[in-house]
């Protein structure tokens, strides 16, 4: 387990991590296929099809979570849809006494997300979240996602943190290894990013179904 006086910086992810991921599942698995099978005139059955491979061509780059990409690709108005169902933007219930023991403890405390810079604006809009850490880095200001090194190298580069000393939350494993690769030494995987769906297991990680879990910060 964690021993909190060994950490000085805390790198958070943010949809599934601090945030309830359902808002982002429902939108691009349910939502956005509703909308394309209507303004195409095709079944939900094509849709699916089509959005399968849409995403597989992009999965593990930075693309796939770019909102002009897929409002090229799509030809829909992302950004106008995800405002739509905003009001599904919710903290996961551990997330915000979590930030506020890091912050109670000195802890440097970051967000690390892959999505959009305007998706990160729409999550502050909808929550307090830049209050509670105002210190908020997306993937795309870099050209890399997580999923890449050279990202972790700019981002060392620009916050001079001590991998040694620093911890990565995520709630995708294959981050989390890339973040390792990297070498942050402490990396938590979050078992319960969407509060609709059941438990995801980690293997390589240690993880945690609330932050709630860990140990008091000190």
């Amino acid at each position: 387990m964690l021993n909190w006086s060994q950490i000085d910086t805390v790198l958070l992810d943010m949809d599934g991590t601090l945030l309830d991921l359902h808002y982002d599942n429902h939108f691009w698995n349910d939502y956005l296929l509703q909308c394309y099978a209507k303004q195409h005139g095709i079944t939900l059955p094509e849709t699916q099809a089509f959005f399968h491979r849409a995403f597989s061509q992009v999965a593990g780059t930075l693309n796939w979570y770019c909102l002009d990409y897929w409002e090229r690709t799509l030809s829909l108005p992302i950004r106008d849809l995800k405002e739509h169902y905003a009001d599904k933007i919710k903290y996961r219930p551990d997330a915000p006494d979590f930030l506020d023991a890091l912050h109670r403890a000195g802890k440097e405390v970051v967000i690390v997300t892959n999505a959009h810079p305007d998706a990160l604006a729409l999550k502050n809009k909808h929550t307090d979240l830049y209050t509670r850490c105002a210190i908020q880095y997306s993937t795309h200001d870099f050209g890399y996602c997580k999923e890449f090194q050279e990202l972790w190298h700019g981002l060392h580069q620009k916050l001079q943190f001590n991998p040694e000393r620093t911890l990565f939350a995520d709630d995708g494993e294959h981050i989390l290894d890339s973040a390792r690769t990297f070498g942050i030494r402490y990396t938590l995987g979050i078992e319960t990013p969407d509060s609709q769906r059941a438990a995801t297991r980690f293997s390589r990680h240690m993880s945690v179904s609330s932050f709630a879990q860990l140990p008091t910060i000190d």
